[in-house]
C-alpha cells in the first residue's frame, strides 16, 4: 500500500519518463506535488525505492527507473497539483475487544511509513493475559525495520490504544497526520525520533507536532504455516 502522495510522485515520474525519457528533476517533482522542499521528495522516493517501485541509476543524473506500478494506476491518469487526503485515524468509532476477538486494522510498516490504517480486515482472538486492561487493535507488520526487536514481516502485533508513551516504548505513530508506522519513539529535547531495529534503516527525528502517538505494542502473534 502507498500513501496519497507516494503514489501521486510514482505516477508523475512515469509520466514524465513516457513523454520526456528522463526522469523529471526534483525541483520539477516538488512543484508538481506543491511540497515546500526537496527533502519531502527525497523522503518519497526513498520509500518507493524501499518498496520496490523505484530504484536510482548508479552514476547518472536525474535518473530513476520505475519497476512496477500500484495495481489502481492501470486505469488512473496521473494526479495533478495538490490532492486533499485525510487518513482514517486508529481509533476512531471502533469497538472494544470482546469475545469475538479484536479487529485487525490493516497493515503497518516495520521499515517503509504506509498509509493511516483504513478499516477493518478481520478479527483475531489473543489468549486474554496478552492483553490487560484497555481498548486494543491489531493490525498486521509489512516489512524488516523491527526485526531485531523480533518483530518480522507477517507477524500480527496487538496494540493498545493510547495517545502517550514513554521513550524507548514500540508504538504506532501517525507521521503528519498521512502516514503510519511501527517503530521505537525516543524523546530528544523538543524533537521525537522514531527508531529502527534494523542498521538497514536510518532513524527519522520530527518536531513534536509532527508525530501523534495512536498505540503501544502489548504483544505479538506469529503464524507459521
Amino acid at each position: 500500500m502507498l500513501t496519497a502522495k507516494q503514489k501521486e510522485l510514482l505516477l508523475y515520474i512515469h509520466e514524465r519518463i513516457k513523454e520526456t525519457g528522463v526522469s523529471p528533476s526534483f525541483d520539477e517533482m516538488k512543484e508538481a506535488l506543491d511540497l515546500a522542499s526537496k527533502s519531502g521528495i527525497h523522503r518519497l522516493i526513498t520509500a518507493l525505492e524501499e518498496r520496490g517501485f523505484l530504484r536510482r541509476l548508479p552514476h547518472r543524473a536525474r535518473a530513476l527507473e520505475v519497476l512496477k506500478m500500484p495495481d489502481s494506476a492501470a486505469t488512473a491518469a496521473p494526479p495533478k497539483g495538490r490532492q486533499s487526503f485525510r487518513p482514517s485515524v486508529v481509533g476512531e468509532s471502533r469497538s472494544n475487544g470482546s469475545a469475538a476477538g479484536i479487529p485487525i486494522l490493516g497493515q503497518i510498516a516495520a521499515g517503509v511509513p504506509i498509509e493511516a490504517i483504513q478499516s477493518e480486515i478481520g478479527r483475531i482472538t489473543p489468549p486474554e493475559d496478552l492483553l490487560g486492561s484497555g481498548d486494543h487493535f491489531a493490525l498486521e507488520v509489512k516489512g524488516d525495520s523491527m526485526i531485531q526487536a523480533g518483530i518480522l514481516d507477517g507477524d500480527v502485533v496487538l496494540i493498545k490504544r493510547t495517545d502517550t508513551a514513554d521513550s524507548g516504548d514500540i508504538v504506532v505513530a501517525l507521521v503528519d497526520n498521512e502516514e503510519a508506522t511501527l517503530k521505537r519513539l525516543r524523546k530528544r529535547g523538543n524533537s521525537i525520533a522514531l527508531e529502527a531495529a534494523n542498521p538497514a534503516y536510518e532513524t527519522r527525528i520530527f518536531g513534536p507536532d509532527r508525530v501523534r502517538v495512536q498505540g503501544k505494542l502489548v504483544a505479538m502473534i506469529r503464524r507459521y504455516s
